[in-house]
């Protein structure tokens, strides 16, 4: 292998994880809460996009230095360290995240794909079928080809959709100067209006919530397993969130660029992007705009289907009760041959299909509730566990990274706030 062939392989490991973070942490409400941000505020928030993708990736930085410390997932550490509350809070929570969330992504993934190949005439009909098809497609490669084929298949999916979004926001903008103060210059058009709630959503909705825990497998999978691998995983994350960052820019520009948006969230309101790009990129550009969209959902589904069940079974070896003492580094290298891992991705891939014969809006309005709620809850166990140098060592928080925490709370919690009163409707 040539040096410059070496390089490139070598970037390609490193950056391996992170990437599927990104590409699971982005999905349809992504999509559609960026576009719809740009649409309603314009490009003087871009800032905000920044801003969010920094304080996920603090989070994601605290996830991987305690597990590259402790050689521990954070749930372990959580469970271990924090006891009876953790156990007894996360299985509700994962059961029901995994419920809607799963529901949320086959009901987008069958939309996107009805809009891209609208061979039903009825598109509710064109929408289970195709969702229930995914699901499928989705257990069929995390069992096929294991976690090589999985990361392959991801980063085909993260490359198409990072190139057609970026590339049709390149083209539509019109005013690159306002781009670069929309950047630079922090400020919130009608702050006294919806603007403040709308940038705060920005902030919040883009890159993902409880998949943000999924990094820690994925870091095992990889190799990385010691505190020698910190510099890396922050090199990876920092290449992760970067990338989520332009994609969340370039949505916001796009629907910035569009003069109104029409009512709806989620795929349906990606669709109607898509259509209402024709104008501007051409028929070409619609429809690579649609299966880049579809990129970006899809890899959403696929990404959950392969890592969530790593939670549930590290939460069942963790509570069950014939164990005695800390998980076997044998176990963790088998955790996807167990039959709980199994059983849980067989169940996340079928058991919501039953919500796609009803009506979505009420489930939409509980996944946004779910995903505002576990990013306070995630601060909170990063500041306890990261500490203690009794648990982490040196590696414990710095007083800047417990600013950063701190202020990481602060606003997940407004955004969380605003998200649950909006959709409860207070």
């Amino acid at each position: 292998m040539r040096p410059s062939e070496n390089r490139l392989f070598n970037l390609l490991v490193l950056v391996g994880p992170g990437i599927l973070v990104a590409a699971t942490g982005v999905g349809a409400g992504d999509l559609a809460t960026a576009a719809f941000t740009g649409n309603k505020l314009g490009v003087a928030v871009l800032w905000a996009v920044v801003l969010g993708a920094f304080l996920k990736y603090v989070l994601n930085e605290g996830l991987a230095r305690w597990q590259l410390a402790t050689r521990e997932t954070l749930l372990e550490g959580a469970i271990q360290k924090l006891g009876r509350p953790v156990t007894i809070v996360f299985l509700p929570y994962l059961i029901l995240w995994s419920f809607f969330v799963g529901l949320a992504l086959m009901s987008a993934c069958g939309v996107a794909m009805q809009a891209i190949v609208p061979v039903f005439d009825d598109p509710n009909h064109g929408k289970i079928v195709f969702g229930v098809l995914h699901s499928i497609l989705g257990v069929v490669l995390v069992k096929a080809g294991g976690f090589q084929l999985f990361k392959k298949v991801m980063l085909v999916c993260i490359g198409l959709m990072f190139v057609v979004v970026v590339t049709t926001a390149i083209i539509i903008c019109k005013d690159w100067s306002a781009v670069a103060s929309g950047l630079l210059v922090p400020r919130i058009p009608s702050i006294d209006g919806p603007g403040l709630g709308w940038t705060i959503a920005l902030m919040g909705g883009v890159g993902g919530t409880l998949t943000v825990l999924c990094y820690g497998y994925w870091m095992r999978e990889s190799g990385m397993t010691g505190i020698g691998h910190l510099k890396n995983c922050r090199i990876d994350l920092g290449f992760a969130y970067l990338a989520t960052a332009i994609f969340g820019l370039s949505m916001v520009i796009i629907g910035g660029s569009i003069p109104e948006l029409p009512p709806g969230g989620g795929a349906t309101l990606v669709v109607q992007l898509g259509i209402l790009l024709e104008s501007s990129t051409g028929v070409v550009g619609r429809w690579a705009f649609l299966l880049g969209a579809w990129s970006a959902i899809f890899s959403s589904l696929l990404g959950v289907w392969q890592a969530v069940p790593y939670l549930f079974a590290d939460y069942w070896r963790m509570t069950r009760k014939d164990r005695s003492g800390p998980v076997s580094a044998v176990e963790r290298e088998q955790i996807t041959r167990s039959s709980a891992y199994n059983a849980y991705l067989y169940l996340i891939a079928s058991v919501p299909m039953l919500g796609l014969f009803v009506d979505f809006s009420l489930v939409q309005k509980v996944y946004a509730i779910f995903g505002a709620l576990f990013m306070p809850m995630l601060a909170l166990v990063l500041l306890r566990l990261n500490g203690k140098a009794e648990w982490v060592g040196t590696h414990r928080n710095r007083p800047l990274t417990v600013a950063l925490l701190y202020g990481t709370l602060f606003i997940f919690v407004v955004f969380g706030f605003l998200q649950i009163r909006k959709e409860l409707g207070i």
